[in-house]
């Protein structure tokens, strides 16, 4: 009796796992500025004629006590006209929240259906997206305009922290979020690094090794410039990232301060070490 050819093994349930498409799911581009020294919440949400809610966590898990922001971020909802990304399209509004320490984040929502190589074009289509990017400017310089009053010292820095979370609500099967990861590993790695061509094993180990989970039915994936979190209701944890992402830009924006003063301190102490040692070399 021949022995079976290892092509001819199938693994039981792989190819659902495989064939799982995304039944329904919304990708959320961010854009981080820093646009003055603080911002007056109150006074903005009276300036302020649009939509808008104060931006608050659901605590449906047990949540760190840091997480209570005093005050509430101001979450403002405007319409915006539709942008078109590889196939796929924005939603007709775009989210702008406003932190009391300065900073403003704009939201685009994406909602995304299909199978992964969609995700992984829509993923290539946002890296460095200029179109993106200037709506993203145009409304937040419309938006601090409107808010001036109520910003000290206003001020829009030229640097901005972008950010992408893919958020899987559900698949075509019921199938639980790992395995279904563990049956699509190479792909969802290529699409959290934005990558087109096929990665190495320890670039998709790489990009896989931040994996979290709270029970058996979500999981997120966190890497450099993009998330994948598979939960219907991941408010909590898309607040949590929105806040680190803003916490990424005032981080680099102060290191540019700080680096800009270590510049200036250091060319004042050289000339005045020059024109001492010229003062002195006078008497020689």
């Amino acid at each position: 009796m021949n022995e079976p050819r290892a092509e001819a093994i199938a693994v039981p349930g792989l190819m659902p796992l495989r064939r799982a498409t995304i039944e329904k799911g919304t990708c959320h581009v961010l854009f981080a500025y820093d646009v003055g020294f603080a911002i007056d919440l109150d006074r903005s949400e009276e300036l302020i004629t649009a939509h808008k809610q104060r931006a608050k966590i659901k605590y449906k898990r047990r949540a760190p006590q840091s997480l209570h922001y005093s005050p509430a971020p101001l979450r403002v909802t405007q319409v915006s006209p539709q942008i078109k990304l590889a196939g796929f399209e924005t939603s007709a509004t775009v989210d702008a929240v406003l932190y009391d320490f300065g900073a403003v984040c704009i939201i685009y929502a994406v909602p995304v259906q299909g199978d992964l190589p969609g995700l992984l074009a829509l993923s290539n289509e946002l890296y460095d997206n200029q179109v993106l990017l200037d709506d993203s400017q145009r409304w937040v310089r419309e938006l601090v305009d409107t808010i001036q009053p109520a910003v000290a010292r206003t001020f829009l820095s030229p640097f901005v922290e972008d950010y992408v979370i893919f958020q899987i609500e559900s698949l075509s099967d019921p199938i639980p979020p790992d395995a279904w990861l563990d049956a699509n590993r190479e792909l969802v790695a290529q699409i959290l690094r934005s990558e087109t061509q096929p990665l190495s094993e320890q670039e998709v180990s790489d990009a896989l090794s931040c994996r979290t989970s709270y029970g058996r039915s979500d999981l997120t994936l966190i890497d450099w410039n993009a998330a994948m979190v598979f939960d219907p209701d991941a408010e909590d944890v898309r607040t949590i990232l929105e806040f680190a992402n803003v916490e990424l830009l005032e981080v680099r924006y102060l290191d540019q301060k700080l680096d800009t003063s270590l510049t200036a301190a250091y060319e004042a102490l050289s000339r005045r070490s020059r024109h001492g040692q010229a003062l002195f070399g006078s008497f020689a």
